[in-house]
């Protein structure tokens, strides 16, 4: 798969889902075919890890109380916080969300691959993200799907779970808001021939935009 210097960023994929819809495992099988992926959890990760970014205001704002030993960010401690108190989540939101964009904006300046797509889990609740990708691609299962398999892969029960889920934007507005839909009912072989046929797709709109780029320079 060739791989071009900078990527034309007049076409771009935006692919979310709602938890446990199988999202990560999706990205991958698309940077495998040649996608250049920058995942916002990724680097929100970072800007509230030891030395991130976010950790001097979010000390500030929250107090010691909300950090670990080495300097990060208590996730479960601050996760509870925000779930509880809106202005909280709010104050949150403000310190990290321009850090995350300015280093979502930098890694696209210096991705490599056949077309950008962000993993934004919330790219639907954002209200922002929807006008920043040509297309949003939407991973979708059953709901009940969802909570078993986040049940597989960690300690939360399915109260805690489904609290999580009408957080996040119902299934149905999820489907409304999507240009792209991939079903992952948990049928491995189903889901190898959407990615490629996705892909290919991708792959043609992003030719397109570069060609209509460079007519218009």
């Amino acid at each position: 798969m060739s791989r071009h210097p900078h990527i034309d960023t007049a076409f771009s994929v935006g692919l979310t889902g709602g938890i446990g819809s199988g999202k990560s495992m999706v990205a991958d099988m698309f940077a495998a075919r040649g996608a250049a992926l920058i995942d916002t959890d990724v680097v929100a990760h970072q800007v509230t890890s030891e030395h991130g970014a976010a950790m001097a205001a979010i000390e500030r704002r929250f107090g010691e109380e909300y950090l670990l030993p080495n300097g990060a960010m208590n996730r479960k401690k601050m996760r509870d916080l925000v779930f509880s108190d809106p202005e909280a989540k709010i104050a949150l939101e403000s310190i990290v969300h321009p850090l995350i964009r300015d280093a979502v904006d930098a890694a696209a300046a210096q991705a490599q691959g056949d077309y950008l797509m962000f993993v934004v889990p919330l790219l639907i609740e954002s209200g922002t993200w929807k006008q920043r990708v040509s297309r949003v691609l939407v991973v979708d299962c059953p709901e009940q799907t969802q909570i078993l398999r986040v049940q597989r892969r960690s300690a939360l029960d399915e109260a805690q779970i489904r609290a999580i889920m009408a957080a996040q934007a119902p299934r149905a507005v999820r489907l409304a808001a999507a240009d792209d839909v991939l079903v992952n009912d948990g049928d491995p072989t189903a889901l190898e021939p959407q990615v490629d046929r996705l892909h290919a797709l991708y792959c043609a709109l992003a030719q397109s935009a570069v060609i209509n780029h460079a007519q218009h320079l």
